[in-house]
């Protein structure tokens, strides 16, 4: 099996197994070892032999690792889904495949919702430019998405549309932040110190906005920001990314802001990734459904 760290269940593969794949497997296929090389998705094993788990998405990245490592033209992955969706087909029924994205485009909507890909499976891809086709196990004829390093073709302004529910904001306003070098820093150290993640982020000169995952105890966290800042978490939001061209953005939020504003779905806050590729907004939870419907059908 392939050599990780100890920390099982969420296991990261060491740097050595990079360059032992391709020795090994090459090996055998030249008749210089006799052992066959099986090879499992998902389980590890540590320096010790002890045995370990990879975590979420293991199995794609144990595909992608041996794929990218052993120059294969192209990897492959079944799922139970006609590869990359323009949306969630359970709450649009006309949502269709996608039929190519870049890697940083799969990284951003498996992050912000899709459940295609772990984000984390497309790191050894990124390496060596290595295409990830993304088909289905129950509709072999689909071509599927193809995941590649830069579009073949036109660039689509619209990609795809995600949504994250059980999110919380929390506001943070002080005028210490007003040209007081650090002060951010401080705030994130806050984060760090109560390994809380942020998803999404908005500031202005006095003020940052950002959104975490709602599961676990905020308490803590909120006890120490305030006692530098103003702070109100307010539960029961969402989050919806558009991932799009960037270079379009401000007319693809005009038309999904014009139709949100018609029926009467009020965005809280907006905030473009820095890959350029995906553009967020907040909603409250209960809309989020229909605010994926309102946004497919303006921009599809």
């Amino acid at each position: 099996g392939m050599v990780s760290d100890s920390n099982y269940m969420a296991a990261e593969l060491l740097d050595e197994v990079w360059e032992n794949i391709p020795k090994r497997l090459t090996a055998y296929k030249e008749g210089k070892q006799k052992e066959i090389p099986i090879i499992t998705g998902f389980i590890a094993k540590d320096v010790h032999g002890t045995i370990t788990t990879l975590g979420r998405g293991g199995s794609d990245l144990s595909a992608t690792m041996i794929g990218s490592a052993m120059g294969a033209k192209e990897i492959q992955t079944w799922k139970d889904v006609d590869g990359i969706m323009t949306t969630d087909p359970r709450l649009v029924k006309d949502a269709k495949p996608v039929p190519e994205v870049t890697y940083e485009e799969a990284q951003e909507l498996a992050i912000f919702g899709a459940q295609v890909l772990h984000p984390r499976s497309m790191i050894p891809c990124r390496k060596t430019g290595t295409p990830v086709r993304v088909k289905n196990s129950y509709n072999i004829k689909s071509e599927g998405t193809l995941i590649v390093e830069k579009h073949t073709g036109t660039v689509p302004a619209v990609t795809a549309i995600t949504k994250v529910k059980n999110v919380t904001l929390i506001d943070i306003q002080s005028s210490r932040m007003l040209g007081a070098a650090g002060f951010l820093a401080h705030i994130f150290n806050q984060f760090l110190k109560w390994n809380i993640s942020i998803d999404v982020i908005a500031t202005s000169e006095v003020s940052v906005s950002l959104t975490v995952n709602t599961k676990g105890d905020l308490s803590g966290l909120l006890e120490d920001l305030g006692r530098v800042a103003e702070v109100k978490a307010t539960a029961g939001k969402a989050i919806i990314t558009v991932i799009c061209d960037a270079s379009h953005s401000s007319a693809i939020l005009a038309k999904a802001f014009d139709a949100l504003n018609r029926e009467g779905i009020n965005v809280q806050m907006i905030s473009q990734g820095a890959s350029k590729v995906n553009v967020s907004f907040l909603v409250d939870m209960e809309e989020a459904d229909k605010t994926v419907q309102v946004v497919h059908s303006a921009l599809f």
